[in-house]
Protein backbone atom coordinates (compact mmCIF):
# COMPACT_ATOMS: atom_id res chain seq x y z
CA UNK A 1 0.00 0.00 0.00
CA UNK A 2 2.01 3.03 -1.04
CA UNK A 3 2.40 6.24 0.90
CA UNK A 4 3.13 9.58 -0.73
CA UNK A 5 5.02 11.59 1.23
CA UNK A 6 6.34 15.61 0.55
CA UNK A 7 8.89 18.27 2.27
CA UNK A 8 9.09 21.64 1.09
CA UNK A 9 10.69 22.90 4.57
CA UNK A 10 14.16 23.58 2.49
CA UNK A 11 14.68 21.80 -0.99
CA UNK A 12 11.29 20.45 -2.80
CA UNK A 13 11.17 16.87 -2.14
CA UNK A 14 8.91 14.07 -2.85
CA UNK A 15 9.08 10.36 -2.15
CA UNK A 16 6.88 7.44 -2.32
CA UNK A 17 6.89 3.96 -0.11
CA UNK A 18 5.40 1.42 0.93
CA UNK A 19 3.17 0.67 3.98
CA UNK A 20 6.46 -0.63 5.93
CA UNK A 21 8.61 2.35 4.77
CA UNK A 22 10.74 1.39 2.52
CA UNK A 23 11.09 3.88 -0.72
CA UNK A 24 9.82 3.17 -4.30
CA UNK A 25 10.26 6.50 -6.13
CA UNK A 26 12.03 9.89 -4.92
CA UNK A 27 12.35 13.23 -6.82
CA UNK A 28 14.55 16.72 -5.21
CA UNK A 29 15.03 19.91 -6.35
CA UNK A 30 16.84 22.29 -4.68
CA UNK A 31 14.80 25.34 -5.28
CA UNK A 32 14.01 28.52 -2.98
CA UNK A 33 11.59 30.12 -4.10
CA UNK A 34 9.35 28.19 -7.01
CA UNK A 35 7.45 25.37 -4.74
CA UNK A 36 4.03 25.82 -6.46
CA UNK A 37 5.51 25.43 -10.02
CA UNK A 38 6.95 22.32 -9.17
CA UNK A 39 5.66 20.38 -6.47
CA UNK A 40 2.48 18.91 -8.75
CA UNK A 41 4.63 17.81 -11.30
CA UNK A 42 6.77 16.16 -9.55
CA UNK A 43 4.26 14.37 -7.63
CA UNK A 44 3.44 12.67 -10.95
CA UNK A 45 6.93 11.75 -11.97
CA UNK A 46 7.10 10.05 -8.57
CA UNK A 47 3.72 7.82 -9.28
CA UNK A 48 4.74 7.59 -12.74
CA UNK A 49 8.32 6.44 -12.06
CA UNK A 50 6.84 3.90 -9.69
CA UNK A 51 4.17 3.11 -11.62
CA UNK A 52 1.67 3.44 -8.97
CA UNK A 53 -1.86 5.35 -10.01
CA UNK A 54 -2.83 7.91 -7.34
CA UNK A 55 -5.56 5.83 -6.42
CA UNK A 56 -3.77 3.31 -4.96
CA UNK A 57 -2.07 5.92 -2.45
CA UNK A 58 -3.18 5.06 1.54
CA UNK A 59 -1.87 8.61 3.21
CA UNK A 60 -0.14 11.39 2.54
CA UNK A 61 2.58 12.17 4.51
CA UNK A 62 4.13 16.02 4.91
CA UNK A 63 7.03 18.00 6.83
CA UNK A 64 5.34 20.66 8.77
CA UNK A 65 8.62 22.67 9.04
CA UNK A 66 9.65 25.03 10.58
CA UNK A 67 10.24 26.50 7.29
CA UNK A 68 9.92 29.95 5.59
CA UNK A 69 6.21 31.06 5.07
CA UNK A 70 5.33 30.53 1.72
CA UNK A 71 7.39 27.24 0.78
CA UNK A 72 6.15 25.37 3.67
CA UNK A 73 2.22 26.42 2.48
CA UNK A 74 2.82 25.27 -0.74
CA UNK A 75 3.74 21.93 0.48
CA UNK A 76 0.88 21.50 3.36
CA UNK A 77 -1.73 22.76 0.77
CA UNK A 78 -0.82 20.41 -1.67
CA UNK A 79 -0.81 17.51 0.79
CA UNK A 80 -4.27 18.54 2.34
CA UNK A 81 -5.69 19.02 -1.32
CA UNK A 82 -4.19 15.26 -2.35
CA UNK A 83 -5.31 13.67 0.48
CA UNK A 84 -9.03 15.41 -0.37
CA UNK A 85 -9.41 14.13 -3.26
CA UNK A 86 -7.79 10.83 -2.84
CA UNK A 87 -9.92 10.29 0.17
CA UNK A 88 -6.86 9.54 2.91
CA UNK A 89 -5.66 11.32 5.93
CA UNK A 90 -2.45 13.29 6.30
CA UNK A 91 -0.06 13.08 8.45
CA UNK A 92 2.05 15.44 9.79
CA UNK A 93 5.74 15.20 10.91
CA UNK A 94 8.38 18.06 11.81
CA UNK A 95 10.76 18.31 9.60
CA UNK A 96 13.74 18.82 11.86
CA UNK A 97 12.29 15.06 13.16
CA UNK A 98 13.64 13.74 10.52
CA UNK A 99 16.88 14.95 10.25
CA UNK A 100 17.51 13.94 13.24
CA UNK A 101 16.23 10.38 12.52
CA UNK A 102 18.62 10.93 9.07
CA UNK A 103 21.61 11.24 11.03
CA UNK A 104 20.88 8.61 13.59
CA UNK A 105 21.01 6.06 10.63
CA UNK A 106 23.32 7.73 7.94
CA UNK A 107 26.01 7.95 11.29
CA UNK A 108 25.24 5.26 13.24
CA UNK A 109 24.61 6.96 16.46
CA UNK A 110 23.78 5.06 19.23
CA UNK A 111 20.85 5.06 21.76
CA UNK A 112 20.76 8.29 23.76
CA UNK A 113 22.93 10.48 21.81
CA UNK A 114 21.96 13.88 21.63
CA UNK A 115 21.74 15.42 17.80
CA UNK A 116 21.67 19.16 17.44
CA UNK A 117 19.51 20.33 14.25
CA UNK A 118 20.11 23.34 12.33
CA UNK A 119 18.21 24.36 9.04
CA UNK A 120 18.57 27.86 7.19
CA UNK A 121 16.06 30.51 8.71
CA UNK A 122 17.17 33.10 6.57
CA UNK A 123 17.79 36.76 8.16
CA UNK A 124 20.78 35.29 9.59
CA UNK A 125 19.25 32.69 11.68
CA UNK A 126 18.68 29.21 12.01
CA UNK A 127 15.65 27.02 12.95
CA UNK A 128 16.91 24.72 15.25
CA UNK A 129 16.03 21.63 17.53
CA UNK A 130 17.82 19.06 19.89
CA UNK A 131 16.89 15.36 19.93
CA UNK A 132 17.88 11.66 21.91
CA UNK A 133 18.27 9.35 19.75
CA UNK A 134 15.89 6.21 20.74
CA UNK A 135 17.10 2.85 21.47
CA UNK A 136 18.34 0.71 18.87
CA UNK A 137 16.16 -1.49 16.84
CA UNK A 138 17.21 -5.34 16.97
CA UNK A 139 18.99 -6.83 14.21
CA UNK A 140 16.91 -7.48 11.18
CA UNK A 141 14.22 -4.69 11.68
CA UNK A 142 14.18 -2.12 8.59
CA UNK A 143 14.98 1.12 10.01
CA UNK A 144 16.37 4.27 7.94
CA UNK A 145 16.67 5.67 4.68
CA UNK A 146 15.62 2.81 1.74
CA UNK A 147 15.27 0.37 4.34
CA UNK A 148 12.25 1.34 5.89
CA UNK A 149 10.85 2.71 9.13
CA UNK A 150 13.36 5.38 10.38
CA UNK A 151 14.76 5.46 13.72
CA UNK A 152 12.64 7.00 16.69
CA UNK A 153 14.06 10.24 18.40
CA UNK A 154 12.77 12.36 21.44
CA UNK A 155 12.71 16.21 21.05
CA UNK A 156 14.98 17.40 24.26
CA UNK A 157 14.82 20.88 23.39
CA UNK A 158 11.20 21.59 21.03
CA UNK A 159 11.82 23.49 17.42
CA UNK A 160 12.79 27.23 17.78
CA UNK A 161 14.32 30.13 15.36
CA UNK A 162 17.76 31.89 16.50
CA UNK A 163 21.05 33.27 15.57
CA UNK A 164 23.77 31.03 15.38
CA UNK A 165 25.75 32.72 17.45
CA UNK A 166 23.77 33.09 20.33
CA UNK A 167 23.36 29.25 20.53
CA UNK A 168 26.89 28.93 20.37
CA UNK A 169 27.26 31.14 23.30
CA UNK A 170 24.48 29.57 25.27
CA UNK A 171 25.96 25.87 25.10
CA UNK A 172 22.62 24.80 23.06
CA UNK A 173 25.46 22.36 20.82
CA UNK A 174 27.40 21.54 23.72
CA UNK A 175 27.70 17.52 23.81
CA UNK A 176 25.60 17.36 20.73
CA UNK A 177 25.98 15.75 17.03
CA UNK A 178 25.54 18.90 14.69
CA UNK A 179 23.55 18.37 11.61
CA UNK A 180 21.90 20.15 8.83
CA UNK A 181 21.88 22.79 6.36
CA UNK A 182 22.28 25.88 8.93
CA UNK A 183 25.25 24.10 10.49
CA UNK A 184 27.51 24.35 7.45
CA UNK A 185 26.47 27.61 6.91
CA UNK A 186 27.83 28.93 10.47
CA UNK A 187 30.03 26.36 11.12
CA UNK A 188 32.49 28.47 13.21
CA UNK A 189 29.29 28.67 15.43
CA UNK A 190 27.97 25.49 14.62
CA UNK A 191 30.41 22.60 13.79
CA UNK A 192 28.65 19.93 11.78
CA UNK A 193 28.94 16.47 11.73
CA UNK A 194 31.05 15.18 8.97
CA UNK A 195 28.96 13.04 6.86
CA UNK A 196 25.31 14.41 8.04
CA UNK A 197 22.21 15.02 6.29
CA UNK A 198 21.35 18.48 5.14
CA UNK A 199 18.00 18.41 4.21
CA UNK A 200 14.90 16.29 5.10
CA UNK A 201 14.29 13.14 3.23
CA UNK A 202 10.73 12.59 2.53
CA UNK A 203 11.01 9.10 2.82
CA UNK A 204 12.34 9.44 6.31
CA UNK A 205 9.15 11.30 6.79
CA UNK A 206 7.06 8.49 6.04
CA UNK A 207 8.95 6.25 7.55
CA UNK A 208 8.76 8.29 10.99
CA UNK A 209 4.48 9.01 10.32
CA UNK A 210 4.25 5.12 9.96
CA UNK A 211 5.90 4.10 13.31
CA UNK A 212 4.52 7.25 15.22
CA UNK A 213 0.28 6.23 14.00
CA UNK A 214 1.29 2.59 15.04
CA UNK A 215 1.73 3.52 18.24
CA UNK A 216 -1.65 5.35 18.25
CA UNK A 217 0.63 9.20 18.52
CA UNK A 218 -0.90 12.77 17.23
CA UNK A 219 0.47 13.76 13.60
CA UNK A 220 -0.74 17.05 13.08
CA UNK A 221 -0.64 18.85 10.01
CA UNK A 222 -0.44 22.10 11.57
CA UNK A 223 2.77 24.35 10.18
CA UNK A 224 5.42 25.45 12.96
CA UNK A 225 5.79 28.94 11.16
CA UNK A 226 7.73 29.94 14.84
CA UNK A 227 7.77 33.60 13.17
CA UNK A 228 5.15 36.09 11.02
CA UNK A 229 5.56 35.53 7.24
CA UNK A 230 8.52 38.60 5.70
CA UNK A 231 5.29 39.69 3.72
CA UNK A 232 1.95 41.03 5.47
CA UNK A 233 -0.77 43.18 4.80
CA UNK A 234 -0.74 46.67 5.62
CA UNK A 235 -2.65 47.72 8.46
CA UNK A 236 -5.47 49.55 8.60
CA UNK A 237 -4.87 53.46 7.24
CA UNK A 238 -5.85 56.48 9.80
CA UNK A 239 -8.26 58.64 9.21
CA UNK A 240 -6.82 61.99 9.05
CA UNK A 241 -9.82 63.34 9.88
CA UNK A 242 -12.62 62.90 12.30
Amino acid sequence: MPVLALDTSAAVAVALTTDDGAPLAARRVTEQRRHAELLAPMVADVLRDAGVDRRAVTAVVVGTGPAPFTGLRVGLVTARTLAVALGVPVLGVPSLDALAAQAADDLGLGSGTEVLVATDARRREVYWARYRVGAVPPPGTRTGTGAGTAREVDVVTPPAVARPGQLADDGAADGAVVVGRGATLYPDSLPPAAGAPLDPDPAVLAGLALARRARGLPLPGEPLYLRRPDVMEPAARKRALG
